[in-house]
């Protein structure tokens, strides 16, 4: 799985550039390359700084949409991932803006309340010809944002294209390569919906990316401070 390839460069004084996994070292290997000096050190510090985000994380996507609104929950603890639920809010065209809305918000607020996600990913809105329908989608990313924030979660967005370029490998990934890779992530799930579908590719671009590039970023300022 994507998850354990995380990799960074250390230098570790005349031995050259060396690459380590994180994901993969154990403590015993850290405390063994402490004689190197200050780059090992190094290491150690951003290994523990790695430990502690490597505990059990539930993460929810949400794919932001008026009438179908997708979402998806995955469970992560280091490089292991499962799937917990996906499924649909939906909302009745035909009735008033402002109560499709808050039909949303109530059953993306049940979702929350039954599954209980620690973090949540997004994705971002798209401006396409159409301006009135761009508005709408805005509305509706307006709740999918509203939701976790009111849980007091963070939030990551992702472009569409960030999200297929992680979980696919290409940037413009068809509906199809997304959904064979969201079932070859996570084994046995049973997808309710292409929105669904679409939202657990969120949830599994936003574990890979709060688990790598934030995690790291944060370990490389405090190790630099």
């Amino acid at each position: 799985m994507f998850l354990s390839q995380t990799v960074i460069f250390v230098t570790i004084s005349s031995l050259g550039c060396r690459v380590l996994t994180i994901w993969e070292l154990s403590l015993s290997q850290l405390v063994y390359t402490r004689h190197l000096g200050k780059c090992s050190r190094f290491v150690l510090r951003v290994a523990k700084e790695q430990q502690k985000v490597e505990q059990a994380m539930r993460v929810i996507g949400i794919d932001p949409g008026l009438r179908n609104l997708g979402w998806g929950v995955i469970d992560t603890d280091g490089s292991r991932i499962s799937h917990v639920a996906n499924g649909t809010c939906h909302s009745s065209t035909g009735t008033e803006l402002g109560t499709r809305l808050l039909s949303l918000h109530t059953q993306l607020t049940e979702v929350f309340a039954q599954f209980l996600p620690d973090t949540a990913g997004v994705e971002q809105t798209f401006v396409n010809k159409d301006g009135a329908g761009t508005l709408k989608l805005g509305q509706a990313r307006g709740i999918a944002m509203l939701v976790p924030a009111q849980a007091g979660l963070s939030i990551g967005e992702y472009a569409p294209n960030k999200i297929k370029k992680t979980v696919v490998g290409v940037g413009h990934a068809d509906k199809t390569q997304v959904a064979h890779m969201v079932k070859m992530q996570l084994p046995g799930v049973v997808l309710t919906g292409p929105d669904a579908t679409d939202a657990l590719a969120i949830a599994l671009c936003h574990a890979f990316h709060s688990r790598t590039g934030n995690t790291l970023s944060a370990a490389l300022a405090r190790a630099g401070a």
